[in-house]
């Protein structure tokens, strides 16, 4: 049982000692790695996944549950450790997505397949708006179909323990509810993003600077309550964006500029 993750801190990208020295992140907790482009979130992610142990350019090294990899009593179980969704993601096999989550249902010993499959199909759908079917051919999947399907497999499918999630506000789909599925299965999920909102729905957050963790930030009550102004927001643009490309329109009329603003702050409080 995973309890905990800990990244003991390497050298930044001039060599020096990173400010951050041990970071951990609990069962069920989310972590946002945050920074500007080449600041190394991605090579925290990279150490992560690759479970380093000093030998990547970082020199950074990973516990599980306070203990190195190499003394790890059962390291057959590391391969099914960690999970990762990024924002390029696209299925090259020929298979329909009934037969590739049947077939991963079986490598992971689901006793129920059948009835697991279909809570998958309907998160995918929730996911990504346009729906597909178990008969839809995973090369015809779009990009947002296909991050939507994996989401939704890692959550429901994977019994992997720890989510890795890389810029996920530039997947095509609605990451609030994709980070809320994943972090309510008690998974540890670590979030790479740019966006205020998803920042903001993790425990904590770790900036990156010059390739080192520079500090860690616990969100806070006001960060929290602004939290629940930027979600509102979000779900105001979700419903008027999805008005927009079912076809419907506004149906505003630019002669009337004092009525068609009343109706414009009518329609936004409806969203």
């Amino acid at each position: 049982m995973l309890d905990k993750i800990t990244i003991l801190g390497g050298l930044d990208k001039n060599g020096m000692p990173e400010k951050v020295q041990r970071l951990e992140i609990a069962a069920g907790e989310v972590l946002a790695a945050v920074g500007p482009t080449g600041s190394g979130k991605t090579q925290l992610i990279s150490d992560i996944e690759q479970y380093a142990e000093e030998e990547t350019l970082t020199g950074r090294s990973v516990l599980i549950n306070n203990q190195p990899v190499n003394k790890n009593k059962d390291k057959r179980s590391l391969r099914y450790l960690i999970a990762q969704v990024s924002q390029n993601m696209n299925f090259v096999i020929d298979m329909s997505i009934e037969e590739f989550l049947l077939m991963h249902a079986q490598v992971r010993g689901i006793r129920e397949p059948a009835r697991t499959i279909e809570e998958v199909l309907a998160i995918t759908n929730h996911l990504s708006g346009e729906p597909v079917t178990f008969s839809t051919n995973l090369t015809q999947l779009s990009g947002g179909q296909s991050r939507a399907l994996m989401v939704a497999d890692v959550a429901i499918i994977s019994n992997a323990p720890v989510v890795l999630i890389d810029e996920i506000e530039n997947a095509g789909i609605d990451r609030l509810q994709a980070l809320e599925i994943l972090t309510g299965q008690g998974k540890i999920v670590l979030v790479v993003s740019h966006d205020p909102t998803l920042m903001l729905m993790a425990g904590q957050r770790v900036v990156m600077k010059n390739g080192g963790m520079e500090k860690i930030c616990r969100t806070t009550p006001k960060e929290r309550k602004i939290l629940e102004d930027l979600v509102r927001v979000e779900k105001q643009v979700a419903g008027l964006r999805e008005h927009l490309r079912r076809g419907k329109s506004i149906g505003l009329d630019d002669n009337r500029e004092e009525d068609n603003e009343k109706e414009r702050l009518v329609l936004w409080q409806k969203f």
